[in-house]
């Protein structure tokens, strides 16, 4: 084997993206990737620049052709020798279209010629240069747009094409020859599989049929979750009044709410908060009884409408913590907004009207505002980074900064829960945004269930998808609507703060930075139903848990990929974390903003270097484990032998 295979893979579940099967076969090593010329433009080219990536990492970690299966020597050579139109296909996944002599425009290493293969799953492009055979893979729902370069009076080499652009921080180039006809063809398979809602086929989670030892469909359960907390007790009772999504189409069927509160007061108050979110139980602490609620913001409009039963409602919400006799409402939005609400018939709690209650603005900002925000991360991330001016463009974006707020805001939450032992009410206007990030957060830091990984994942289940997150329409699933005002990276920004409380408490977490990159891939994939529709209610109509296949049967089959070999399960762990939101402590999440350019990718085999450790993690502790029975039977043997 002369020559390293390069992968350039997006499928969801691996991590590296630049691996050369070399260093599969032997010891882990590194090597570097030179470029010999950088493309700046169609059919233009730069000098070189030199870049340094990882050569290899853990055998798990392969592309999907190799997923899940231990690479040998022979599963190596088979990849070398195969024919560049054969592709590896999943359960239900057809080949649509194929066209040879592409040319795929690297913004690193320059063009490469060889077949590009679209299915009703993936983008898939082999080269077929001798020098270097380039592997693409990319899961067709991670594409906001497609666009046609170039036309017929197009010259130059590489100027006629098709520019994808991804929703996972990189776009792809690839060249046509005018002559052989291929472009249209292929740009029309493209749109239709990239978006298939828009073109009225099915999703292709609805085709996939690929089978897991693990039912992720089983992780989260409503009632058994509310049990594990505590609930029914005397203050709070499980309520199915939503059973039917009558009280409210975007809640789940089964809600918690103060034990003293009738049916008919629900009802009541669901008139009074937007989009019927009445405020409901998301967590509550074992020992104070002190409550993290959501709901939606009041509907008081301009003239400052009041509701009798809503009132009755917080005030039973504050009774129910015999710890402290105040609340405090923290509305996530920034007061302006807040404010600007009121004319189009929303706006917030009065603390005249809701007595013992505090009023507290997180001023976070709206989708919009954070949409924008990452466009210009993409800008600043990929293909080229700016040596000189990265800090001040990173500054410009304003992305950490939102992060800081959020991180701030679900700080706060646990402050007031944990330190003052008082109940906290959350909600921004509809309750299904910022509202997920703070209660989600602020779950995380105060309870060590949720920072394991199946804990996660019911966190995720609980949080987001039951209480309607709206996934379809902040993400895309389908569509092609890319300029759409309600796509916003809100759920990245949850796991983005994930990930920097990991950082500052890398004992305290399970699952490693791998777990979160997977997440965040199957949310665009369209592989598995998870993260399909809007809410609990429409996942029931469409039958996704019958028809679909979960993201948690996947991770939940394959977990010493996301162990973290730091991780320190003592019951005498700190119990609630309780990071620092300052911009001095708040870092870019480089390996996964960052991870298509060669420049800023991790330059040593991290995964492999996991591997290792948690393989003396176990022997150590089996080591423990001896000397704890060596111990035991001496002192058995002492007690048994004096008088």
């Amino acid at each position: 084997m002369d020559k390293p295979i390069e992968l350039i893979n997006m499928e969801p579940g691996n991590y590296h993206k630049n691996i050369s099967l070399e260093g599969f076969i032997g010891d882990s090593k590194s090597s570097s990737l030179n470029s010999k010329q950088e493309t700046t433009s169609w059919g233009k080219t730069s000098p070189s620049k030199s870049y340094c990536s990882s050569s290899s990492t853990s055998t798990e970690n392969v592309v999907s052709t190799l997923e899940r299966r231990k690479i040998t020597k022979a599963n190596t050579e088979a990849i070398l020798n195969s024919r560049a139109d054969e592709i590896p296909l999943f359960p239900g996944e057809k080949i649509s279209e194929q066209a040879r002599d592409v040319t795929y425009v690297c913004p690193y290493n320059g063009p490469s010629r060889g077949v590009l293969t679209v299915t009703n799953y993936k983008l898939y492009f082999r080269s077929t240069d001798k020098d270097l055979n380039t592997i693409i893979d990319v899961p067709l729902g991670v594409v906001s747009r497609i666009e046609k370069v170039g036309g017929l009076s197009s010259r130059g080499e590489n100027a006629y094409g098709i520019e994808v652009f991804c929703k996972d921080m990189r776009n792809l180039r690839f060249a046509h020859k005018q002559e052989n006809h291929s472009r249209r063809d292929m740009f029309e398979r493209l749109q239709q599989f990239a978006f298939p809602l828009s073109n009225k086929l099915k999703l292709f989670a609805f085709e996939y049929s690929e089978m897991f030892p693990e039912n992720g469909w089983a992780v989260y359960e409503p009632i058994a979750e509310l049990k594990r907390m505590g609930i029914n007790n005397d203050m709070w009772k499980i309520t199915k009044i939503n059973d039917n999504y009558e009280i409210c189409d975007s809640y789940p069927a089964v809600l918690a709410v103060p034990a003293q509160v009738t049916d008919e007061e629900i009802k009541n108050v669901a008139n009074f908060r937007s989009r019927g979110r009445v405020p409901v139980l998301s967590w509550i602490h074992s020992e104070s009884q002190a409550t993290i609620t959501r709901c939606s913001q009041p509907l008081v409009g301009v003239s400052g409408k009041k509701c009798r039963d809503d009132e009755k409602f917080i005030s039973l919400i504050i009774d129910a913590n015999a710890q402290s006799d105040k609340m405090f409402i923290l509305d996530a939005r920034p007061s302006a907004n807040a404010m600007a609400n009121k004319p189009k018939g929303g706006g917030y709690e009065s603390e005249d009207a809701y007595k013992n209650a505090e009023l507290v603005f997180l001023d976070i900002h709206n989708i919009h505002v954070m949409r924008e925000s990452l466009r210009k991360l993409k800008e600043l991330c990929f293909p080229t980074i700016e040596e000189t001016k990265w800090l001040s463009g990173l500054e410009s974006t304003y992305w950490l900064k939102h992060i800081k707020c959020i991180l701030a805001g679900a700080v706060r939450i646990v402050d007031k829960v944990e330190n003052h032992k008082t109940s906290v009410l959350v909600h921004c206007s509809d309750g299904w945004d910022r509202t997920a990030q703070l209660t989600a957060l602020a779950m995380l830091m105060l309870d060590p269930y949720y920072r394991t990984i199946k804990g996660f994942e019911v966190l995720i289940e609980k949080e987001w998808l039951s209480f309607g997150h709206k996934f379809q329409q902040r993400v895309g699933h389908g569509d092609n609507h890319h300029s759409d005002a309600d796509r916003s990276p809100v759920f990245l920004q949850f796991i983005d703060c994930v990930w920097q409380i990991t950082q500052q408490y890398p004992n305290a977490f399970e699952f490693n930075e791998y777990f979160l990159i997977t997440i965040l891939d199957n949310l665009y994939s369209c592989r598995f139903g998870t993260f399909l529709y809007n809410s609990e209610r429409e996942r029931v109509e469409q039958r996704v848990k019958e028809t679909t296949v979960s993201l948690w049967s996947y991770t939940n089959s394959q977990l010493e990929l996301y162990l973290n070999p730091l991780y320190w399960a003592n019951p005498h762990q700190q119990e609630v974390l309780i990071p620092i939101a300052s911009l001095r402590n708040i870092r870019l999440w480089k390996a996964y903003y960052c991870r298509w350019n060669p420049s800023m990718r991790i330059q040593d085999p991290v995964y492999q270097r996991i591997r290792e450790l948690l393989r003396l993690k176990e022997q150590f502790q089996k080591q423990v484990e001896e000397c704890r029975k060596e111990q035991q039977l001496r002192l058995t043997k002492a007690n048994s032998s004096s008088p």
